[in-house]
This record gives structure tokens, sequence and C-alpha cells, in this order.
């Protein structure tokens, strides 16, 4: 039998008087746990979105409750990888919302023209769909070769993959309508080769990618960057954790420097708002004034 619990909905795997409090507080222990021992710290993000993903890996583990959860994974390094996966999101596609590559290559191109040598930072990269896409778009506009490109997440995992730089081939059609719709000037086909039972993109586009791992929870600011890319991300994090990351991103960036945002993130009610001007009346890109 399963109950519904403190925000009405019952999860799988959720068994009967499984109450509201001890739920949160499982949790509380096991984000706790995966701090302490393994240095990922998940205590800030959106309870409501830790905990799904939380209950999904207990289905997944055949096990009852977050507390064997824990143990589980406190012993075995297989199954917090597994978590890890899990928690971090991993959602993106190639020029994902065409209008906002659209609009960075109309309205920030030029002013990164400006500029001898750029320093863009994905922060957040998951599997390395969006620099990929930065990096054909920077291609094309003869920006590239002096651009360098920070590719960052706290996983792992999804690192390497970005790495190879393979793609689904399933998602070609897909990834090619979006490119057109954000203002790409060749043939899509053009960026890859199909290999590996899946898209290879070309090993020119990663030449000025350093792929590197990053924890936006505890790390700090590592250069000075022209474009800050985080997307998506900010979403699943409290407020308080936003206005950490807001902070960063600001020390991180140069005067004038460009931050872009997902559709669903803003700016509005921060301490940062005053510090920003926004360039775009439909997309998330603001330029840092003071």
């Amino acid at each position: 039998m399963v109950v519904p619990v403190s925000d009405g909905q019952a999860l799988p795997g959720m068994t009967s008087r499984y109450s509201p409090d001890l739920e949160r507080l499982e949790i509380e222990l096991l984000l706790e746990a995966v701090y302490r021992h393994y240095g990922f710290d998940f205590r800030s993000y959106a309870y409501a979105s830790i905990r799904r993903r939380l209950w999904k890996r207990v289905e997944g583990e055949g096990l009852k409750s977050i507390s064997e959860l824990q143990a589980r994974i406190l012993h075995d390094t297989d199954a917090m990888e597994r978590l890890l996966l899990d928690l971090s999101v991993n959602v993106t596609a190639m020029f994902r919302d065409p209008t906002f590559y659209k609009e960075f290559r109309e309205l920030v191109i030029p002013m990164l023209r400006t500029y001898p040598f750029l320093r863009i930072w994905h922060a957040g990269c998951s599997t390395g769909e969006e620099v990929f896409s930065m990096a054909i778009l920077l291609e094309e506009e003869g920006l590239y070769d002096r651009a360098r490109l920070y590719a960052t997440d706290i996983n792992d995992v999804v690192l390497q993959r970005a790495r190879q730089g393979i793609f689904p081939l399933d998602r070609m059609q897909e990834y090619t309508e979006n490119y057109l719709r954000a203002g790409g000037k060749r043939s899509f086909s053009e960026y890859y080769t199909a290999k590996y039972d899946g898209a290879l993109f070309n090993s020119s586009l990663t030449r000025n990618i350093v792929f590197s791992q990053h924890n936006l929870v505890t790390d700090r600011s590592f250069s000075e960057f022209h474009v800050i890319f985080c997307r998506n991300v900010l979403i699943y994090f409290d407020k308080g954790l936003q206005n950490r990351v807001h902070a960063l991103f600001y020390e991180s960036l140069v005067m004038l420097g460009i931050l872009a945002l997902g559709s669903k993130e803003t700016l509005k009610f921060s301490q940062y708002e005053p510090c920003y001007e926004k360039l775009s009346p439909t997309e998330k890109l603001y330029r840092k004034v003071r």
C-alpha cells in the first residue's frame, strides 16, 4: 500500500506508514552522508526534486527506504555513481531553445568581436551538447581560434561522455532543425560523422575546449570570463544556493561580461539584479554593468 506524503504525491517504492517528517529526516541524513563521505553537496537542492530522484534510485536499487539507500551508497561506490547520475541534471540538447542561440549570435557576437581573446564558461555542461553548439557558432563567426571554452560539471561520468563528442544519431534530425532555426550558416552534417552507432563530432571542435569537474555548490571561481552559460541548472537549487551561485558568477565575469540563463531562470529578486542589464526582451541574456 502507498500513502500520500508531504506534497500530496506518493512515489514508487514508498511503503505504508511513511510519515513526511521521517521521510525528510532520512533524506537530510542521506544528503549529509553523501557530502561528508564523497564531498558532493546536494543539501541545498530543491527538496521536491531531490525527493523524486532519491525515490527513483531506491526503486532502481530494489530497496524499500531512503535509509537502505544510504547504507548502500556508503558501502558501494558503484551505487553512488548511479545515484550521482540521478541527482545530476542531464537534460540537454544541441542548440536547445534555438531562438536563444539566434539572439546570442545577433546581440552578443558583435560584443565578443571587440576582445582579443575570449574565455567562456559552460557551468553544468552535462554531456556537452551546449558547449559543442557554442563551438560551432563561434567557428562560423570566425571567433573560435581566439576562444577558450571551459566545460564543467559535478559529474565526471557525464564529462567523460562530453569529451568523446559522440551524440545519439537518432537525434541528429532534431539537432539539425535546431541549428537551422538558430541561424546556422552551413550544412549541419558537415560537423559530424556517423560512427560508433552515434554521431561523432569533428575533433577540431574540441581543440579549444577544456573539460573539468567543478561543483557549483562548494567550489570557487577559477578564472575571469567574458561569457558564463548556466542554463536550466539553477531551477534545481533552493533560493539560498541560487544566491551563492549568482555571487560566484558575478565575481567571475569581467565588466560588461555576459551571463546566459535558462528560459525559466531569472535575476529578478536577487541582490545582483541591479548589476546587470537585460540584452534581449525574450531571452535570458544579461550584461554585467556594475
